[in-house]
């Protein structure tokens, strides 16, 4: 009798969901921190970055998820 070994290289079932979840809120925690940090800016800071404040949400979106 032959023995059989399913070996699976990539995650599968509910092991790729938690991975993914796990992404996803990390991208959020970059996402909120980044936002939180370029909130705190003094419109003098932003304009020494050479950005306005309408801009805070944007970049802090790309920081996290990319373009």
């Amino acid at each position: 009798m032959a023995l059989v070994q399913n070996i699976r290289t990539s995650e599968t079932g509910i092991s790729a969901v938690m991975t993914k979840i796990s992404e996803a809120l990390a991208r959020r925690k970059v996402y909120r921190q980044t936002l939180n940090e370029l909130r705190s800016l003094s419109q003098r800071e932003l304009d020494d970055l050479g950005m306005h404040s309408s801009m805070i949400t944007r970049v802090a979106y790309e920081a996290a998820y990319g373009k």
